[in-house]
């Protein structure tokens, strides 16, 4: 609640909305075990849609959000339905495959603006009253939306929807021998995560005012990935982590090098922040070769550690029978 008062509230309110994208994905991969590669379908495509109703149909923010969040959900029922007839790497290429095609819809299509993208999307007022021009009232609607997503999020997968879920994750076939229609709880789970998606793509589009083509470009997919891995997979709050490690990086690795240069009088430093792609590949493939459960992961994992290394041994009583 006080963050915005210490940092800027446009760079929170970022962080915001793709720690949501990221737990959106980790409900699909974490708790579901499906690997898409075509989120960012979802993310750029429920933007485009809810930029174009606010900026030419002139709709409310409210309704903005909705259409984007309805568009990003039918995109996932048309693609979950082609998608779960397939597992594994077959099931990730396939929804790669039909996101590069929405990417190229978005770069024909007259009403996205091509390689210009949407530009000067309005906030407009939250229910007709609130004036959202103001970074500071933006920040705390953007931090609600997060909240009841993350919330919605929690709900599902401590849900006996969600366990069952978690079932088709660690055991598909027993799954289905218990008589749950596996494929149907794959959709759902697809949708879900797709709306959700959405939301968080639309929101970033009316806080940073502007859509482009790198929201569903495939490397935004690959991002999503990152911050999951990074942060832990099928962790609840690992996404989040992960999301503010990648987007830091992002957006401050620049003025750290800066700083890095003013003090040592390298100048080589001030080149750091044009390497970030470099960076993040590096936490990457570490995170994969020494942090496998990622931060949030390995924490847990040390603090259960701690936890029985601590724990009292109990002695071991010995009954004789006697007779």
């Amino acid at each position: 609640m006080a963050l915005p008062f210490f940092v800027y509230p446009v760079f929170l309110m970022k962080v915001l909305c793709f720690a949501l994208f990221a737990c959106a994905f980790n409900l699909l991969i974490g708790f579901t075990g499906l690997l898409s590669f075509g989120h960012a379908a979802f993310f750029g495509g429920a933007g485009y849609v809810a930029g174009h109703m606010l900026k030419v149909w002139g709709l409310p923010f409210e309704l903005g959000l909705l259409g984007g969040v309805a568009a990003a959900a039918l995109i996932g029922l048309l693609m979950g339905a082609l998608a779960i007839r397939r597992q594994g790497i077959y099931f990730t290429m396939i929804t790669l495959a039909l996101a590069q095609m929405l990417f190229f819809v978005c770069l024909q299509a007259p009403f996205t603006g091509g390689e210009d993208g949407l530009q000067g999307v309005p906030r407009g007022k939250l229910l007709g009253l609130v004036d959202l021009g103001s970074d500071m009232t933006m920040y705390y609607v953007v931090l609600a939306i997060f909240v009841a997503g993350f919330a919605l999020i929690l709900r599902t997968v401590h849900s006996p929807f969600g366990q069952v879920l978690k079932a088709i994750k660690e055991n598909e076939p027993r799954a289905v021998s218990l008589g749950y229609d596996v494929d149907k709880y794959k959709l759902l789970a697809f949708v879900l995560s797709a709306g959700l998606a959405g939301l968080a793509g639309a929101t970033k589009t009316v806080v940073l005012g502007f859509e482009t083509l790198t929201d569903v470009h495939w490397s935004m997919s690959g991002l999503v990935v990152l911050m999951t891995l990074v942060g832990g997979l099928g962790t609840l709050t690992g996404p989040v982590v992960g999301a503010i490690v990648i987007i830091a990086l992002e957006n401050k690795l620049g003025d750290f090098g800066n700083m890095l240069a003013a003090i040592t009088g390298i100048e080589w430093f001030n080149t750091i922040g044009e390497s970030v792609t470099i960076v993040t590949g590096f936490i990457f493939i570490v995170c994969v070769l020494a942090f496998r459960r990622g931060i949030v992961g390995e924490l847990a994992e040390f603090a259960r550690r701690r936890k029985t290394e601590t724990a009292p041994v109990r002695p071991t009583v010995i009954k004789t029978v006697e007779g």
